[in-house]
């Protein structure tokens, strides 16, 4: 595609990507079968192809983007389906993350959305103040069941939630240490379902592989990068850097893979600074995804259940880790039950199920009753986004998983992790 890119936009190390995936697009259409809100929707402005075509003319224009720019951008889940499909290689991950940069940097939203955004910055990335959330959205729970639009959203996410017991601090050591491992605590997992991190290091244990606590670190960042907050992702990021190098590891690991592609993103987001780039890189070269640490392990688990594996999108698009989570299942004797549209997004996506509410809750809805018609007895996920929002709508399927804690169950590490399982 043609481009009036500037001379300086195209050398800014931030734009000049994004102009490069403009360029690179040639408007097959081959995205469109595989973007969620086209599938739903139906309109050439809710498809990669119609977007690139509006991020093209905001990026290139500069200044303020106009609210049709804004409202289709905002409806991109960022599944980065598209990413995947193409055949001419186009990046759209760096030019959606510009073009939400610009909207943040250039566009003056509502009053009440601007402050859910600041909310969901400021609070969602620090778990105590999550913890008092979830206490508030309990006790207020009539109410909040008839809370209409985004407040109910985020509402009903806590009340889905069920953490067991507070966020581990410390991690069984294994006999012979093949690996240590530093563990970030994340930011809404460790107050919504701290139990994950729990099984994954045990899990990680029975592999020689030990879990130090990353003290210092918090949020990864990706909730403020998805709302084009890069100023706010960037001071997280530097904050996991810096503690991640006061001590010695062979790697670093964030048990959430929306969180895992974050972090092995994080030398774009300092690119062309001249200190935290290479500080950046080297963090990210460290960074592990739980799947790519957990070997399959071959054992007979207390029941053989039929299990349905919904690969979140940033495990198939980002990191690149198809097949692997069905292969550490079917290990453990689990049977793998697929199911229709297993590719595409939840509508969970970082920040979106709350920010889009409709349209999140309708891409839930197919999800589920793709899900449901194979009668799995449990489902399994390795996104504490994709577990939390599943987990709202759910009704009776039941229970719903981290990988992790199945897999954990199936070794011999204890109760099974749910109240009322199948027979």
């Amino acid at each position: 595609m043609r481009y009036n890119f500037t001379a300086e936009q195209l050398a800014d190390p931030q734009v000049g990507p994004a102009a490069k995936a403009v360029r690179s697009c040639v408007h097959c259409g081959i995205c469109t079968a595989t973007c969620p809100t086209y599938v739903l929707l139906g309109d050439e402005r809710d498809s990669p192809r119609g977007r690139i075509v509006l991020m093209k003319e905001m990026l290139e224009k500069g200044g303020a983007p106009t609210k049709e720019q804004v409202h289709h951008i905002d409806r991109c889940l960022s599944c980065l389906n598209c990413k995947t499909a193409c055949p001419s290689s186009v990046n759209y991950q760096r030019l959606v993350d510009q073009a939400r940069t610009h909207i943040q940097d250039h566009y003056t939203r509502p009053l009440g959305e601007r402050i859910l955004r600041w909310t969901i910055a400021k609070v969602m990335t620090r778990p105590a103040l999550v913890r008092i959330g979830l206490l508030l959205a309990k006790i207020g729970a009539p109410v909040v069941m008839l809370m209409p639009g985004r407040l109910g959203a985020m509402a009903r996410i806590g009340l889905s939630a069920r953490p067991q017991g507070p966020e581990p601090i410390h991690f069984p050591k294994p006999a012979v240490v093949k690996q240590r491992i530093a563990i970030m605590p994340g930011c809404v997992q460790g107050a919504l379902a701290p139990q994950i991190d729990g099984a994954v290091g045990r899990v990680l244990a029975r592999r020689g592989i030990e879990l130090v606590a990353l003290d210092g670190a918090g949020c990864c960042g990706a909730l403020p990068h998805h709302m084009g907050r890069e100023h706010d992702a960037r001071e997280w990021a530097k904050q996991a850097i810096i503690a991640y190098e006061q001590g010695q590891y062979d790697g670093v690991l964030i048990t959430a893979t929306g969180c895992s592609s974050q972090l092995k993103d994080y030398a774009h987001q300092f690119a062309g600074d001249p200190v935290w780039e290479p500080r950046a890189a080297r963090f990210a070269a460290a960074a592990y995804d739980f799947a790519e640490l957990c070997t399959p392990v071959t054992v007979t688990p207390p029941q053989a259940l039929r299990v349905a594996y919904h690969p979140a999108c940033s495990l198939q698009n980002s990191l690149k880790l198809n097949g692997v989570g069905e292969a550490m299942l079917e290990a453990a004797g689990f049977i793998v039950t697929p199911f229709a549209e297993s590719h595409l997004c939840c509508g969970s996506a970082g920040t979106y199920s709350i920010l889009q509410p409709e349209l999140s809750g309708q891409l839930r809805a197919r999800k589920l009753g793709n899900i449901a018609a194979a009668e799995p007895d449990v489902l399994v996920s390795g996104n504490i986004g994709c577990l939390q929002h599943l987990a709202a709508g759910a009704g009776r399927l039941q229970p719903i998983l981290h990988l992790a804690e199945l897999l954990d169950w199936a070794e011999g590490g204890g109760a099974a992790p749910w109240e009322n399982p199948k027979a």
